[in-house]
């Protein structure tokens, strides 16, 4: 069998896809030496693993969500007489009309369609609007499967395209890995003895506003806590930054804006914090607080989305929406050592539920059943 998947967005960099098609490779170099495998890559990454015969590269620089991808990429696969091409993205070309799967990770651009959300101006943020409507659309009614990375997920694609039940059955629940590749060193970080952290964008669906006017109000209780967010310092975390400094006015220096911190040091980050705060409304998966449990670190989750299905009983929930509800979640966690430490265990046992093995021996399982 002949298998495309679509790797042009590959490593951690780019975020959370490419993250999965750097795992999902790794792991099917492992387990599978007999189907042919044609990974589609923009360029060669440093960071490609070494491939065994049953793999090999096709490179097309065609950007994600480009005309390119429309036009030129279904010629480059019908070139290529796949069997099965793999989309591990949404950006299925509306042209390309044979066998394929797609992976679709969340509807956060469906959920959250303000255009708060873009940099763009009014007419490209339109345009995008509608690009992403028509291809997502066309990616879940004309694939043979959609692989889903949460139940959650797979609801949302159920209520909002209106699938069938016949339809409903070509979804599958397919959950993420979680890798430690993040190793603890011994080197502390020069950070504060209390501190409650954050790991992750700042896109408004995060909602880090929130989470600043919760802390203003909880550092009048123990003025001895800090904020620590750690993030790549871009045009969204400029925004929150500059709202915080007008929020908390003169104790501005309470809260910490780390920027980027590297897998090296982001160990220390974790296992040093008090408890690691999470308030997004919404997520298709939800890594960094399983991060923060391998660490030893308490969490603290909005109740939203897929947070419950992911996290378990190892998270203490709250209303991302209501103050006082937070606030007093933050009182329990700090004043109660059998908390904690219940956390902390239940933590350790949730993560073990989370393997990149398991996940690419299931998506394989996908590609033996439609071939």
């Amino acid at each position: 069998m002949k298998i495309v998947i679509d790797m042009r967005i590959y490593g951690p960099e780019p975020g959370g896809p490419g993250r999965y098609n750097q795992k999902l490779l790794e792991n099917l170099i492992k387990i599978d030496k007999h189907n042919q495998y044609i990974l589609l890559l923009k360029n060669k990454p440093a960071n490609l693993p070494h491939l065994p015969m049953n793999f090999s590269i096709k490179i097309c620089n065609c950007h994600w969500y480009s005309w390119k991808e429309q036009f030129i990429l279904p010629f480059v696969l019908k070139k290529l007489k796949p069997d099965l091409v793999h989309f591990t993205h949404f950006n299925v070309p509306l042209f390309y009309n044979k066998a394929f799967v797609v992976t679709i990770h969340d509807l956060i651009m469906t959920k959250f369609p303000s255009r708060k959300t873009s940099t763009l101006n009014k007419l490209f943020f339109v345009v995008k609007r509608l690009a992403y409507n028509i291809t997502i659309k066309h990616a879940v009614r004309k694939s043979q499967n959609i692989i889903a990375i949460s139940k959650f997920t797979a609801q949302d694609i159920i209520k909002y395209f209106k699938l069938d039940n016949k339809q409903t059955e070509k979804i599958k629940v397919i959950y993420n890995g979680v890798d430690f590749d993040i190793k603890q060193n011994n080197a502390k970080a020069n950070l504060p003895s209390k501190y409650l952290l954050y790991v992750g964008n700042a896109y408004p669906h995060k909602n880090l506003y929130f989470l600043i006017k919760v802390f203003k109000e909880f550092i009048k209780r123990h003025p001895e806590y800090y904020l620590v967010l750690v993030g790549n310092k871009n045009y969204f975390y400029k925004k929150v930054e500059d709202y915080a400094h007008r929020t908390i006015g003169p104790k501005q220096e309470k809260i910490i804006f780390a920027n980027f911190v590297p897998d090296n040091k982001l160990a220390s980050y974790y296992h040093q914090a008090t408890a690691y705060v999470f308030p997004s409304l919404y997520e298709g998966f939800g890594l960094p607080p399983l991060e923060a449990m391998h660490f030893d670190t308490p969490v603290l989750s909005s109740n939203q989305s897929c947070l419950p299905e992911i996290l378990g009983e190892a998270a203490l929930y709250f209303d991302p929406e209501n103050k006082q509800d937070l606030l007093n979640k933050l009182e329990q966690i700090i004043s109660d050592p059998e908390l904690r430490n219940k956390l902390i265990n239940t933590g350790q046992e949730q993560i073990k539920l989370y393997s990149w093995h398991k996940t690419a021996q299931e998506i394989l399982e996908v590609y033996k059943n439609l071939v």
